[in-house]
């Protein structure tokens, strides 16, 4: 894709708040720009490839998190000490933590993200989904707001119909939700919800939503610049998931009507414009079995998936994201309108045992990765490199690009044949089995899918 010149080195350094590869991501986007970089590391991470590549690296504490990437004393502290203009928060951590960014913000920090407050309107569900709604972007029915009482969730239920779901407003990744099937099932289930909503997110409110049975999980990319510019570059698929937990990834999706892709991309162009979003977010969607959309959340931050759309648009994103952070608009950095070629696919190869799914932290002592046309591996993990037990366990994550769909899938067949990793189990052998599944491979699936390759006790 063309581009325009674009200003050299819109920062003279910035700091990435996170660890792995997405810190080593946003490094070679500073890199690329010409700015410095400056990493942050726990005890546990002393070896890591995002210590050893940035320019300068400081320790912030002990291998928990709680102490160390979610401490925000210390990051603001070793900004300060190495004079960096801004922050980058990668994702997970402190991405979405607006007091985090509010705290850049006022220390004098440019936070690579959105402004705090949008961050805040966004990580509120039901704020968010009323926001949506009075912007026209399509919705499940459900409950104005947070659920008051056990009569007023009864109530809701009984008026949009069963099956139901509960939803933590404060939260996401399944903590919290619970499917209810009858009214008998719903006092049980939204205190269950309640109380783990309460203790995930410091937040016990929870809204109701119409439950659509085997959905697929669509997300479309947003970047917006602050000048009120939106671009909509397309749309990922992510049905193949576990509990909630993204497995597979890929754009465009096999099965979203182009009309509809149309009509849902303008009606967020204009949403996420008149909410004053800026920067890189993602909105999610269920679909039904009509191919309908109906909004659920906004990520607004960067996504671990977002190299499928870096690899059919050609948008190199966390580069947009520095720029847009410095002021830079949209017109200066892409030619619009963005437009998709070929097909990409990534597979999260995780540090667990593909048939259990239980972690499988230690030392990888053997490690090749694969490469050839159209195969891209985004990774922090080396040979004897430790993988920690304390943080997720994404060890890489494997990019194929191709012409067409099965031209990607054939690479990424391809390309886990040649992905070793010795000294821990990986996900690899489940992914080649999801890869050759023959509704997989006719993009026959749903959010469900995965249940085919587990035990029966397993099911979720």
């Amino acid at each position: 894709m063309e581009r325009r010149c674009l200003p050299s080195a819109p920062f003279k350094k910035i700091l990435i708040a996170n660890r792995g590869e997405i810190a080593l991501r946003v490094i070679c986007a500073a890199k690329d720009l010409g700015i410095s970089t400056v990493a942050v590391y726990s005890e546990a991470d002393r070896y890591g490839l995002h210590v050893r590549f940035a320019d300068e690296a400081i320790c912030i504490g002990p291998a928990k998190s709680a102490r160390s990437y979610l401490d925000i004393p210390s990051i603001i502290s070793a900004a300060e000490i190495t004079n960096v203009d801004a922050i980058h928060p990668g994702y997970g951590f402190l991405s979405e933590n607006a007091r985090f960014a509010e705290v850049c913000e006022t220390s004098g920090l440019k936070f690579i993200g959105p402004q705090p407050v949008v961050i805040e309107l966004m990580g509120v569900k039901e704020k968010a989904r009323a926001r949506m709604k009075a912007s026209g972007v399509p919705i499940l029915p459900g409950s104005d707001g947070v659920i008051k009482s056990p009569d007023e969730a009864l109530a809701t239920a009984e008026a949009i119909g069963f099956p139901v779901i509960l939803k933590a407003s404060a939260g996401g990744g399944g903590r919290g939700m619970r499917v209810v099937n009858s009214a008998g099932e719903l006092p049980a289930l939204l205190t269950q919800a309640q109380q783990e909503a309460g203790a995930t997110f410091g937040s016990a409110d929870v809204y109701i939503e119409k439950f659509i049975r085997g959905p697929r999980h669509i997300e479309f990319q947003v970047l917006a610049d602050q000048q009120g510019n939106v671009e909509i570059l397309g749309e990922r698929e992510c049905s193949i998931q576990r509990r909630h937990q993204k497995l597979l990834e890929e754009s465009p999706s096999p099965a979203l009507k182009p009309e509809i892709r149309c009509r849902v991309a303008q009606k967020l162009k204009d949403a996420m414009a008149e909410v004053g979003y800026t920067n890189a977010g993602t909105v999610e969607f269920l679909m039904d079995e009509s191919g309908d959309l109906y909004f659920i959340e906004v990520n607004a931050r960067i996504q671990v998936e977002h190299p499928v759309t870096e690899a059919v648009t050609g948008v190199d994103l966390v580069k947009s994201q520095i720029l847009i952070a410095a002021g830079e608009s949209l017109r200066s950095i892409l030619i619009s309108p963005v437009t998709a070629r070929g097909h990409a696919i990534e597979c999260r190869i995780n540090a667990e045992n593909p048939e259990t799914f239980a972690p499988s932290a230690g030392r990888i002592t053997g490690l090749n990765l694969p490469g050839g046309i159209g195969v891209r591996v985004d990774t922090a993990a080396y040979t004897d490199c430790v993988i920690p037990p304390y943080y997720d366990s994404l060890v890489a994550k494997l990019i194929t690009h191709g012409a067409g769909r099965a031209e990607a899938i054939h690479r990424m067949k391809r390309a886990l044949d040649m992905f070793i990793v010795e000294g821990i189990h990986t996900s690899i052998p489940l992914h080649k089995k999801i890869l050759a599944d023959a509704d997989f491979q006719t993009g026959k699936f749903d959010t469900n899918f995965i249940q085919r390759f587990l035990p029966p006790e397993k099911h979720t």
